[in-house]
């Protein structure tokens, strides 16, 4: 398989937030054997269940051969290794790790979508994937990253985290 550019979307909205980011990037970058690109952290309003914390969310890239599948496996043990646990959908959750591009692929079966199917309706995702590449090209709409940011109707507050500012 070519090597391709992979975008994975990290969220958390329970406990130490921050922790379970940068726990999931570490794992990452052990499972993947591979240097991370990383986006700002931003905070944003939950989306889909609204009644629960606000999200610290991430876009970070590697570059990766593995099959969907593989990659998909891969992040699925680093979710549970963090104590995600999926009982309510959209509901709360320690770490949150979603496929949003892989290169130019388009992949589909019962478990997964790339490119991530709600990517273009969130706010949360566009934001920090178009900070690291905003001339990305989405290989379903033929449309610029920048430009799904430009015309998404996501009215969900989202604003860049500055963790030194939390700390007491």
């Amino acid at each position: 398989m070519a090597i391709r550019r992979l975008f994975i979307g990290l969220g958390s909205n329970l406990g130490d937030r921050l922790h379970y980011l940068n726990s999931a990037k570490s794992q990452i970058g052990l499972k993947f054997s591979t240097a991370l690109m990383c986006s700002s952290i931003y905070e944003s309003e939950p989306w889909g269940f609204k009644e629960q914390e606000p999200f610290l969310n991430q876009v970070i890239s590697i570059e990766t051969e593995l099959h969907p599948l593989k990659i998909w496996d891969l992040l699925f043990d680093i979710e549970k290794n963090l104590g995600r646990l999926r009982d309510i959908k959209f509901g709360p959750r320690t770490i949150d790790l979603d496929i949003i591009l892989l290169g130019t692929m388009y992949f589909k079966n019962n478990n997964l979508t790339i490119p991530h199917p709600q990517m273009q309706k969130r706010k949360f995702v566009l934001e920090p994937l178009a900070e690291l590449d905003s001339e990305i090209i989405h290989p379903l709409f033929s449309t610029s990253i920048r430009q799904l940011l430009i015309d998404c109707e996501d009215m969900g507050q989202i604003t860049k985290y500055h963790h030194y500012e939390k700390q007491s």
